[in-house]
């Protein structure tokens, strides 16, 4: 259970890019806790990806170390690695040096012990090994992949972890906000939407967004979380 509620709701948002004050205003003013996964070597980095379909370009504009912990107060900060790599394609040691340079750099700025972790890049990218290395030889407890379950079952190897939905997904992100909604669950049941909130730039949807969680929020059967407070 979670906090004594059969049903939770959490969030997890990759890069630390600027546009998550943006994400950070909507989910703040519904009550929305999240995660955030953070490349420790990557900080102020400065992109401008083109988009061939809208024929225009958007900024990948990622915070400063200086701004980490005022920024993501309130919220969890946890490890996407030092440099963003294909873990798969590494060496045993140099998937630890990525997760868990990252994983100290990070504490050191938030002020706490972090635990948790969203894989970089796809989930082709991530192998059962992977996950064991790092399981064996680092502290963190939960990793996300990025593979879409559209349900809401617990996961049944936290290093593995299969989120519901990305939000660019939006059909199914609101038919499974309509079919969690109405749910009453007799075990628990675990809400997983997961992005990066340039893609709401990129995308001209933030309008959508703030209606997921104007829609999904406030639920007195709900427990709303960041991933530690409900997978931990």
């Amino acid at each position: 259970m979670f906090n004594g509620k059969m049903k939770a709701l959490t969030l997890s948002y990759d890069d630390g890019v600027t546009q998550d004050r943006q994400l950070l205003r909507i989910l703040e003013k519904y009550g929305l806790p999240c995660t955030f996964n953070l490349n420790s070597g990557c900080f102020a980095e400065a992109h401008a990806f083109y988009d061939k379909e809208k024929n225009r370009t958007f900024p990948h504009v990622r915070l400063r170390s200086t701004e980490i912990a005022e920024v993501y107060a309130g919220h969890e900060v946890a490890v996407h690695t030092v440099s963003h790599p294909a873990l798969k394609d590494l060496s045993d040691d140099e998937i630890l040096r990525e997760v868990e340079d990252d994983r100290k750099a990070l504490s050191e700025l938030v002020g706490y012990d972090v635990v948790g972790m969203a894989y970089p890049g796809g989930s082709h990218l991530i192998t059962p090994h992977v996950a064991d290395v790092i399981r064996a030889g680092t502290p963190i407890r939960y990793a996300r992949t990025t593979t879409s379950t559209h349900a809401f079952d617990l996961p049944g190897d936290p290093l593995m972890l299969h989120p519901s939905v990305h939000h660019t997904e939006t059909d199914q992100l609101f038919e499974l906000a309509e079919r969690f909604l109405a749910l009453e669950p007799e075990t628990p049941q675990l809400f997983y939407v997961w992005g990066h909130a340039y893609e709401f730039e990129r995308d001209d949807n933030w309008d959508m967004f703030e209606k997921f969680c104007r829609m999904i929020s406030g639920r007195p059967d709900i427990f709303y979380g960041t991933n530690r407070e409900v997978l931990l």
